[in-house]
C-alpha cells in the first residue's frame, strides 16, 4: 500500500500515522479524505475505529473498552492508538508488532519512569506486555536496559554536561548511510578549513561550559580516524585545552572504518587520553561489504582490530547491521562467528533502517526492500536478532542502551551489549536525554536541558560543510546563547 487516509484527531495524528507505517512500511498516511483510497477513520471519543476500502464501504470496525495506563498524562493518545492497533492486527490477521503500540526513538523511557516510581520490573514487565501490548521478549528487554541505565546513571545531575565533536568525512559512503557525512574527496578539498572552523568553535564556545561537570566526551561522524595523526593531535590538544579531556572516566573516538586505522593514529589516541574506540565492519561478509560501498576487505577488520588490541588499552565497539541486502541467516552466522573469535568488549547491533537521505532509499531499493513481504522480513529479522543475542550473551555481554527507528526491518530496534564496567554512558546520556549535551562540528546538535522544567532545547548547527566553515561565527553565536540563556 502506497497511500493511507486516516481521519483522527489533529493531536494524535503523528504518532498513529507512524503505527499505522509499522504495519505498512513507507506508507504515506494522508490527513484527510481522498478519492479512490481507503483508510481509517477513528471515532470523536477515541474507543473505535473503522476501515474503509477505495470505494468508502466499511470493511472492519473495531471498539476498545480495556482502560489505558495513564503514563506521564497521556492516557488519551495511548487509547487512540491501542485502538488503532487493534483494529490493523485483527484485520490483517496479524499476531501484532513486537513492539506493541510503541512507536517512539526511546522506549526504554517508558520503563526507566517506572522505576522512578518505584515499580518492579516484573511489575514493569506486566505493564509493557498487558498494557503497551509488547511481546514478552521486547518487554524484558526494555525493563532490562532501563534498570541498566538507572544504575549506570545514579551520579548523573541535571547540570551535567557531555561534549560531542563531529568530524563529517569518510573513505566512503555506504548505501544505507544518511549522517552528515562526504567522501575521501571532500575530505582532500576541505579538511583543513573544516579543521580550523571547528578548532575556533572549541575555543571560543567552549567557555560557556566553564562550572558544569563534563562527565563523558564522544568524537564521532563520518569517521574521525580519516584525519591525519597530526590533524588528530592539534585536535584532541584543543580539547584537552578546553575540556581537560584525559582527566575524563569515559573519552571516545570513533574508528569506524578499518581502513583509516594505522599504528601512529592509535598512539596519538592513546596518548590524548582515549580510552574508547569503535571498529565497525557492519558484516563479515566480503560480498556484502563490496556490494554497500564500504570498499574495505573483511582481513582489515581483523587487522585494524589486532592492532588496537595490541596496545592492551583500548575498550573496542564493534557495530553490526543486520538486514543488509543479500544478506540472510547465513551471512549473519558467518559475521557472528567472526565476532565471537574477536572478542569486542562491546557490540553495537543495529537492524537496518532505510533513511530518507541515504542512497539505498534515494535509488528505491530501500522501499521495494521493505514492502515486499513485511511478514516475512520481520520472521527473519526477528531470528538473526536472536542470533546476535545469543552471540552476545556468549560473549558475557549484557544489554544497556537501545533504541528504535523509523523504517526499520521488522519493525525491531537496535541494542548495545557490553560486559560489566565497559558500558558506554555517552550512549545513555543521548537516549535519556537528563542532562545536556554540547555539539561542535558540521550537523551537530547541541541540547540544553533545563532539570526544573525536565526540557530539552536543541541550538543546532548547519549541515553542510561548507556552510558550517563560512558561518563559523554564527555557530559560535548560537551555541553561546543557547547555554547562558539556559544558566540564565
Amino acid at each position: 500500500m502506497d497511500q493511507f487516509v486516516l481521519i483522527c484527531p489533529e493531536k494524535h495524528f503523528y504518532e498513529l500515522s507512524t503505527l499505522i507505517r509499522e504495519f505498512f512500511p513507507l506508507c504515506e498516511v494522508l490527513p484527510r479524505r481522498a478519492e479512490g483510497r481507503g483508510g481509517l477513520v477513528l471515532t470523536e471519543d477515541e474507543t473505535a475505529g473503522e476501515l474503509y476500502d477505495e470505494t468508502g464501504k466499511v470493511l472492519y470496525s473495531r471498539r476498545v473498552d480495556e482502560t489505558f495506563d495513564n503514563y506521564q498524562g497521556e492516557a488519551s493518545k495511548n487509547r487512540a492508538k491501542l485502538v488503532i492497533y487493534r483494529l490493523m492486527a485483527d484485520y490483517l490477521e496479524q499476531e501484532g508488532l513486537p513492539w506493541g503500540i510503541l512507536t517512539g526513538v526511546r522506549p526504554t523511557k517508558i520503563a526507566y519512569a517506572y522505576l522512578e516510581q518505584g515499580l518492579s520490573v516484573p511489575d514493569i514487565i506486566r505493564i509493557l506486555t498487558d498494557h503497551y501490548l509488547l511481546r514478552l521478549d521486547k518487554a524484558v528487554l526494555c525493563a532490562k536496559v532501563a534498570f541498566a541505565e538507572r544504575r549506570l546513571m545514579e551520579d548523573q545531575r541535571g547540570e551535567d554536561v557531555s561534549i560531542y565533536v563531529g568530524i563529517p568525512f569518510c573513505p566512503t559512503r555506504c548505501s544505507y548511510c544518511s549522517f552528515i557525512s562526504s567522501d575521501s574527496r571532500a575530505f582532500q578539498k576541505y579538511s583543513e578549513a573544516y579543521l580550523t572552523a571547528l578548532i575556533k568553535e572549541i575555543r571560543e564556545a567552549g567557555p560557556v561550559l566553564s562550572g558544569r561537570r563534563i562527565r563523558s566526551f564522544y568524537m564521532g561522524g563520518g569517521t574521525p580516524t580519516t584525519l591525519e595523526p597530526d590533524q588528530m593531535k592539534r585536535l584532541l590538544s584543543e580539547c584537552e585545552a578546553a575540556f581537560h579531556i584525559s582527566g575524563l572516566k569515559e573519552v571516545t573516538v570513533e574508528a569506524g572504518r578499518p581502513d583509516t586505522i594505522t599504528l601512529e593514529k592509535l598512539q596519538v589516541l592513546k596518548e590524548a587520553g582515549v580510552g574508547r574506540i569503535s571498529i565497525n565492519p557492519q558484516t563479515m561478509v566480503q560480498e556484502t561489504l563490496d556490494r554497500i560501498g564500504r570498499k574495505h576487505t573483511v582481513q582489515q577488520v581483523e587487522e585494524a582490530f589486532a592492532l588496537a588490541r595490541s596496545l592492551d588499552h583500548f575498550i573496542i565497539n564493534m557495530d553490526l547491521i543486520l538486514g543488509l541486502e543479500g544478506e540472510g541467516m547465513e551471512e549473519v552466522e558467518t559475521t557472528m562467528k567472526a565476532v565471537s573469535r574477536l572478542k569486542p568488549d562491546n557490540l553495537t547491533v543495529h537492524t537496518l533502517a532505510v533513511k530518507r537521505s541515504s542512497r539505498m532509499n534515494e535509488e528505491g531499493d530501500g522501499a521495494k526492500y521493505l514492502k515486499e513481504n513485511p511478514l516475512a522480513l520481520a520472521e527473519l529479522m526477528d531470528r538473526m536478532i536472536r542470533l546476535s543475542a545469543d552471540t552476545a550473551r556468549s560473549l558475557g555481554l549484557f544489554p544497556y542502551y537501545m533504541y528504535r527507528q523509523k523504517n526499520m526491518a521488522g519493525n525491531f530496534e537496535n541494542v548495545g551489549y557490553a560486559r560489566a564496567g565497559t558500558e558506554g554512558i555517552y550512549n545513555i546520556e543521548i537516549m535519556e536525554e537528563r542532562q545536556s549535551i554540547a555539539a561542535f562540528g558540521a550537523g551537530g546538535v547541541s541540547k540544553v536541558y533545563t532539570p526544573a522544567e525536565n526540557r530539552i532545547e536543541r541550538v543546532p548547527n548547519v549541515k553542510g560543510i561548507e556552510q558550517y566553515i563560512s558561518r563559523i561565527d554564527e555557530m559560535i553565536q548560537r551555541k553561546k546563547e543557547g547555554f547562558c540563556q539556559h544558566d540564565r
